[in-house]
């Protein structure tokens, strides 16, 4: 359920409370919620997991990302909550894909090489293809 993204990133489909522990054995220090609530009736409540991640000492954030589409607060928001995080991090959504894309969108916008950020996220099993226009003009800004 949990796929590595890269070294010190996961993403995940819905987590449940069990999780958190499974989380914490893997040195996630972050838990990173991209999933809105009551998106659907057999989602886990965020403060749920949020209370779960206290207990466990792993911190907690969520940045809500609906199906529509993305903001510029949601990728500022990521990047600092990665920034400041010094273990490794959980993003979760319905199915992981909306925590994929929104970290390739905040490592575009880095700079990073859309195609490099294609290949991480293929790796994971998650493709980037509905934002990879907007990843190249992100990569484009960062370079100019």
């Amino acid at each position: 359920m949990l796929k590595q993204l890269t070294s010190s990133i996961l993403v995940a489909p819905q987590i449940g409370i069990e999780t958190v522990e499974e989380a914490k054995a893997l040195g996630v220090t972050l838990i990173v919620n991209n999933r809105p609530e009551d998106e659907s009736p057999d989602q886990t409540p965020g403060g749920a997991i949020a209370a779960a991640a206290r207990a466990a000492g792993i911190a907690y954030i969520a940045i809500p990302v609906s199906p529509g589409g993305f903001a510029p607060w949601q990728l500022d928001a990521l990047d600092k909550a990665l920034a400041d995080n010094e273990g490794n991090t959980l993003c979760y959504c319905r199915s992981g894909t909306r925590s994929t894309l929104l970290w390739s969108l905040t490592r575009a916008r880095a700079g990073d090489s859309p195609d490099e950020i294609a290949e991480t996220a293929a790796l994971a099993g998650y493709d980037v293809t509905p934002i990879r226009e907007m990843m190249h003009a992100l990569a484009g800004a960062a370079k100019s």
